[in-house]
C-alpha cells in the first residue's frame, strides 16, 4: 500500500515539474527577456554607418531589444556599463582597424575604469569591418576588435559570415549592397540572440531553486 502511494506521489510531482516546465518557456516566450545592444561605430564615407545601421535592424527583430546606435566617439562609460551587448564597427586602416576605434577600445582602462575591474565580464561581443577591396584586411580587423572584446572576458559571438559581418566598398563594389546589408542584419540578430539567452540564464541562476520531493 505504501508503496503504491509512494508511486503515486511520484507520478503526481513529476506531472507538476512537466507543468511547471511548460509554464517557464511559455512564460520566456511570451514575456522576453529585454536586453539592451549597443552598436557603435567609426565612419567617414557613410559605408560602416550604413552597415551598423542594418547591425541595428537586425537586433530590433527580435522581441525585448533595445538597440543603442552612437558613434565610438560618442559612447560613454554608462552606455558600456549598462548594454548587455556590445558591436564594434570600423572601416579597414592599413589592414587594422581605424585609430578612432582603437582609442575607444583604449578608453575603457585609460578613461572608463571598466577594464581593471572587468566591468564588460560576460556581455556579448561582436564586430564588422568594411573595406576597398576584398582582400583589404577585413578580417584582421574585425579580430583585433574581438582581440580586445576577449581581453576584456567578453563572449564572442560571429554572424553574417566566419567571423563577423563585413562590406567591400571600394571602385569594383561601390557602397553597400543588399547582400552585405543582410548580414549585418544577420549579425545583429543572432548577438540579440544570444544577449537575451546569457542574461535569462543569469537570471535563473540567481532565483532560488524549490526542490520538490516524494513523500
Amino acid at each position: 500500500m505504501k508503496r503504491r502511494e509512494l508511486l503515486k506521489g511520484a507520478g503526481v510531482l513529476s506531472i507538476v515539474a512537466v507543468v511547471l516546465a511548460l509554464c517557464g518557456n511559455l512564460g520566456d516566450a511570451a514575456d522576453p527577456t529585454p536586453v539592451t545592444v549597443l552598436i557603435t561605430y567609426h565612419s567617414v564615407s557613410g559605408n560602416t554607418e550604413r552597415m551598423a545601421q542594418g547591425v541595428a535592424e537586425g537586433a530590433k527583430a527580435v522581441s525585448g531589444t533595445s538597440v543603442v546606435l552612437k558613434r565610438v566617439g560618442e559612447v560613454g562609460a554608462d552606455d558600456l556599463s549598462s548594454s548587455d551587448a556590445v558591436i564594434v564597427g570600423s572601416p579597414v586602416y592599413f589592414a587594422n582597424m581605424s585609430g578612432e576605434v582603437q582609442t575607444f577600445f583604449d578608453n575603457w582602462s585609460l578613461k572608463f575604469s571598466l577594464f581593471q575591474d572587468r566591468k564588460m565580464r560576460n556581455k556579448v561581443g561582436a564586430a564588422f569591418a568594411t573595406g576597398a577591396a576584398v582582400s583589404a584586411g577585413k578580417e584582421f580587423t574585425i579580430l583585433g576588435i574581438l582581440g580586445a572584446m576577449l581581453n576584456n572576458q567578453m563572449i564572442i559571438v560571429s554572424g553574417g559570415g566566419g567571423f563577423g559581418a563585413s562590406a567591400t566598398t571600394g571602385p569594383d563594389s561601390p557602397g553597400i549592397d543588399e547582400k552585405e546589408l543582410a548580414a549585418a542584419r544577420d549579425l545583429g540578430k543572432r548577438v540579440a540572440e544570444v544577449a537575451a539567452v546569457v542574461k535569462r540564464g543569469s537570471l535563473k541562476s540567481s532565483s532560488p531553486i524549490i526542490a520538490l520531493t516524494a513523500p
